[in-house]
């Protein structure tokens, strides 16, 4: 039985991933002041956040295990000091190597203390709807585009850039150290649920579920996903920018991708409910992939705008999905581990699109293989998707009854 609580747990969820989600991809709306200001390349700027995906990644795996082991509050607690702390050494950045570093390693190793647990510890609070309570966790994330990215914006036509990311930091502390004090373990007897466990069962061990098919499968399609979405979201706004639009409705392009993503988590997380999130994942795929796929004939607002919402949709309703298709076959004690895992293997998808769109740009002067090759990694996707191991049988459901 859900417990109330699970619900407050939720909405912690969301408001950390906001923040710092929002917070870590601010730098897509940095990338062109910081470059003005200070000489820096673009690829090199992206480069950071190549780097921030993969210690995200790698963090995760880590950030999880200590999860399962110690509880999520001192995880996501963690992060979110280190998180103030990262951002605001960036921006006393005096070298490009100096920010890399810092922006790259300490900011992604923060994010990954957030993203990964909280996911794992929401999806053992909730027996039903789980779908649903994933899903709205990750919308903080969507949220993210039309909040944290604005401000930012708005920051840097104030005051230079290094300013409005120190503000940034200081306003990562405000929200997110109360907001990491509210969560909490999820109750034994609803972690114990088991829904359709891969071989192994609630006995399976770490070593197992990470070999196991299921395993395999999910982390490659995680992987193409990210792959085929990572560098059109990062830019967005320079493509924009490049087609001759105006500063902040290159901004507000990118933050009705986020409204539509917010809007896509709760539509794919009650069909998932309904029709399955294996389902739903695999049409999700595909709409990103067309959409990826169709920036590269955009070049006026309207254009921008429509693609806009088809692919923010996509991308933003299938990401929560994964933990719930993981939690279908992997027992609550470990999930933190394997879904950290899982998203490890994905931080090296998001990790090719930033640098990959910057050398795109700097090389040919345009983005249009940039969304090409999204358009290709977004089919692999689904191709990977469609073998995904059908959930093998589970026994009749026995009800619980809630001791008193």
């Amino acid at each position: 039985m859900e417990r109330s609580y699970g619900w407050v747990i939720v909405g912690a969820g969301a408001l950390m991933g906001c923040v710092a989600i929002g917070a870590l991809f601010s730098l897509a709306v940095f990338l062109q002041p910081m470059s003005e200001a200070t000489g820096w390349s673009r690829t090199g700027i992206s480069s950071a956040m190549t780097l921030d995906f993969l210690t995200m990644g790698v963090a995760a795996f880590g950030w999880g295990a200590l999860s399962d082991r110690f509880g999520p509050r001192i995880v996501v607690l963690s992060g979110a000091l280190l998180l103030g702390l990262g951002l605001a050494l960036a921006s006393r950045a005096t070298s490009l190597l100096e920010f890399q570093l810092i922006y790259g390693i300490v900011v992604g190793v923060a994010a990954g203390a957030v993203f990964a647990p909280m996911i794992a510890t929401v999806t053992g609070w909730f027996d039903r709807h789980r779908s649903l309570a994933v899903s709205l966790v990750s919308a903080g994330m969507g949220v993210a585009p039309m909040t944290i990215s604005p401000f930012a914006q708005w920051l840097i036509s104030a005051h230079d850039w290094r300013t409005a990311m120190l503000t940034i930091a200081i306003g990562a502390w405000v929200l997110l150290v109360p907001a990491a004090l509210l969560v909490r373990r999820p109750p034994e007897d609803t972690a114990a649920s088991a829904g359709t466990p891969a071989e192994g069962g609630e006995a399976m061990t770490v070593g197992q579920a990470l070999r196991s098919s299921q395993f395999i499968v999910l982390s490659l399609t995680f992987f193409c996903c990210c792959a085929a979405h990572s560098g059109p979201i990062f830019h967005t706004v320079s493509y924009a920018l490049a087609c001759g639009l105006p500063a902040m409705t290159a901004v507000t392009i990118y933050s009705v991708e986020g409204l539509a993503g917010l809007g896509g988590r709760i539509l794919f997380g009650l069909m998932g409910d309904r029709f399955g999130a294996r389902r739903v994942v695999v049409v999700g795929l595909m709409v990103q992939a067309v959409g990826a796929g169709s920036y590269y004939f955009t070049r006026d607002a309207g254009e921008f705008y429509a693609v806009a919402v088809l692919f923010g949709m996509a991308y933003g309703g299938v990401m929560p999905l994964y933990a719930v298709l993981a939690r279908e076959y992997f027992p609550m004690r470990i999930m933190g581990t394997v879904f950290g895992g899982a998203a490890m293997i994905s931080s090296l998808g998001m990790a090719l699109g930033p640098a990959v769109g910057g050398w795109i740009f700097d090389t040919f002067h345009g983005y249009g293989y940039l969304y090409i090759a999204s358009f290709g990694m977004g089919l692999a996707a689904v191709a990977i998707a469609l073998a995904f191991p059908a959930p093998p049988s589970s026994a009749p459901c026995t009800p619980r009854v809630q001791p008193a």
